[in-house]
């Protein structure tokens, strides 16, 4: 009884503690997190301009959105910026990933390379890739023009400024490199050397087995790629400011010039719904497509 009684004690502790040390954090996410979508859910019902007091508007911005031909510009550039960014710097990842992975001497530095991209300041990194794009002395049309291409006018044309855009992305593949290559190491090679002997040369076994392996990586990079993408802010506001012609007006971009520039709270509130449903949506599917290629080796009949 006397032991019983310690160990209720030491749990009832022990749950305090939990309470005490984790307390911090909820307030924060209250605070911080919880606050602020509950506020934006009013916020997008009202016409705000932060100086005078909210206007209660109902659904009105939501129905003058759908009128809006900026937004639809701005969801078709960031689907195309999505879908290329994303395809492009996944498959870009593992391929490197998979160079990566080979027993050679010096690897681990090369892997610290290919990882650094990825850490360096943004903004720094985003004005490199100003001059890079340069028209008249950018090294992107210095190298073209070694084998005998003229280079296009990049950011100032409305053709390319978008594709710039999601060549520039695939500066940061460094992080889904790594998250591939811990994948990749962890395929059993019992299950490579099996496919060998039964006569499977380098691509089946990749496709057959390790594609499989890392089936549940791949969807998981795939899902917080397409997150980041369509939150994509600061490349475009500080290369092209969404021009020109608003060939680079991605959403996250308008929804900071309806906030910060055009003082339109009540519109870009609204305009962040529903781009979180529109994300919410996407991400569902993805789950729903999981089914049928994601392989867990814990599946039940499988």
């Amino acid at each position: 009884m006397r032991d019983r009684a310690k160990a209720s004690q030491l749990m009832k502790k022990e749950y305090r503690d939990f309470w005490i040390f984790i307390s911090p954090w909820i307030v924060g996410f209250i605070a911080f997190s919880v606050g602020p979508i509950i506020a934006s859910i009013f916020i997008s019902l009202t016409e705000w301009n932060i100086l005078s007091p909210p206007n209660w508007v109902g659904f009105n911005n939501f129905i003058n959105i759908s009128k809006d031909n900026v937004f639809y510009t701005a969801l078709l550039n960031t689907a195309y910026y999505t879908v290329g960014s994303v395809i492009l710097g996944t498959i870009l990842a593992l391929i490197v990933a998979i160079l990566l992975n080979q027993h050679i001497r010096g690897i681990t530095i090369f892997r610290t390379l290919y990882f650094l991209p990825s850490v360096t300041a943004g903004v720094a990194v985003t004005i490199l890739w100003l001059w890079i794009y340069n028209p008249e002395f950018g090294l992107a049309n210095y190298f073209l023009s070694l084998l005998g291409i003229r280079g296009p006018q990049w950011l100032f044309d409305t053709r390319w400024a978008l594709p710039a855009l999601i060549i520039m992305s695939l500066w940061g593949i460094g992080s889904n490199m790594i998250i591939f290559l811990a994948a990749l190491q962890n395929v059993p090679q019992e299950l490579l050397e099996a496919a060998e002997i039964d006569g499977a040369d380098s691509l089946r076994r990749f496709w057959h087995v390790t594609i499989p392996m890392i089936s549940p990586t791949l969807f998981l990079v795939l899902v917080m790629s397409m997150i980041g993408a369509f939150q994509t802010f600061m490349q475009p506001y500080v290369m092209t400011r969404g021009g020109p012609g608003n060939a680079t007006m991605l959403y996250g971009l308008y929804i900071y010039f309806n906030a910060f520039q055009w003082w339109k709270m009540g519109y870009a509130s609204a305009l962040s719904w529903i781009m979180f449903i529109i994300v919410f949506i996407l991400t569902l599917l993805q789950f729903k497509l999981s089914k049928s290629w994601v392989y867990y080796e814990t599946s039940e009949g499988r």
